[in-house]
């Protein structure tokens, strides 16, 4: 396995101008035109703003500006059980060892967003695009609930899109995520220890085999060993729980998108497209644009090109 350190020499941002902010918060502005709006990427779970990284400059070639965030509990504002840090691993300690990040609620992951929203909002033309993935799909749907005047558009990357009312653990335990290879990978009851929490460091081939076909089924084993170093193992359990809470009079007037991936292992496509049906027959209001990609669960790693143009095309 590749060592931390040759992991963030190696995973490039790929752009000439990167900002940091207080909020965990990397943008890229290069190229951008004032005409336009810009966009805001929220990672999904176990994952971070580098989820970005490819993507970013991709959008700035075609002269878009991009801010992606870590949001609370995660990529670089996550903390580790004491238990994964020890190798070889102690199962018995790591499966039983509250969370860190145990606290972290789905309010602050919100908040952070609508900051971050705010800001970008002032680099173009005052509206944002706002992209969410897989877990992500949380948090964006309360963002527009929130500040729907700043949004263009709200797009869903392979992400959980959910009716107001119903939390993302009901849709889990649905048959149309049965064919799912994440959930064989939890190591601990969230009940328990407050997250859903992976072996993201595990040096055992089968685990490692199957935590790419998850979530990067379309990348080199040999990009995957670099990606893998950035994963932390616990994503806030208690997000899974809080209904959705949106309306027709605010969520519903924002124009939504749905990227849908042909061959995801983490969100089945029957999963993807059952939620887009069960959100439009609710009535909260327009109907979810789908777009179609062919590809597993992460294609900014893997086309990052080609998903710069299918958000090109949402954004105008």
């Amino acid at each position: 396995m590749i060592d931390r350190r040759t992991a963030v020499k190696s995973m490039s941002l790929g752009a000439a101008s990167i900002a940091v902010g207080g909020a965990g918060m990397t943008s890229e502005a290069r190229g951008a035109g004032s005409g336009k709006p810009v966009f805001v990427l929220v990672h999904g779970a176990w994952h971070g703003a580098w989820t970005w990284s490819d993507l970013v400059p991709e959008l700035a070639k075609a002269g878009y500006a991009s801010v992606a965030l870590d949001l609370p509990g995660a990529g670089t504002r996550t903390l580790l059980p004491k238990s994964f840090q020890k190798r070889p691993l102690d199962m018995a300690a790591f499966s039983t060892e509250m969370s860190p990040v145990a606290a972290i609620t789905q309010d602050e992951r919100t908040s952070a967003t609508i900051d971050v929203v705010k800001c970008a909002a002032s680099m173009g033309n005052g509206r944002v695009v706002l992209v969410g993935h897989s877990w992500g799909g949380l948090t964006i749907s309360r963002v527009a609930e929130a500040v729907p005047e700043l949004l263009q558009s709200v797009v869903y990357l392979s992400a959980f899109l959910l009716p107001n009312g119903v939390p993302a653990g009901a849709l889990l335990g649905d048959a149309a995520f049965s064919t799912s290879l994440v959930n064989p990978m939890m190591k601990a009851d969230p009940q328990k220890v407050g997250a859903l929490r992976m072996d993201t460091r595990t040096d055992d081939p089968a685990g490692r085999a199957a935590m790419k076909r998850a979530f990067y089924g379309d990348i080199s084993d040999e990009r995957f060993d670099v990606i893998a170093n950035f994963l932390h193992p616990d994503e806030v359990a208690s997000t899974a729980g809080v209904p959705m809470a949106i309306t027709g009079s605010r969520y519903g007037t924002v124009q939504r998108h749905y990227i849908a991936m042909d061959a995801d292992n983490a969100i089945p496509p029957v999963a993807q497209d059952m939620m887009v049906k069960v959100v439009d027959e609710s009535k909260i209001g327009g109907s979810t644009s789908v777009h179609r990609m062919s590809g597993s669960h992460s294609p900014f790693f893997a086309k990052p090109g080609e998903l710069a143009q299918v958000l090109g095309s949402v954004a105008g």
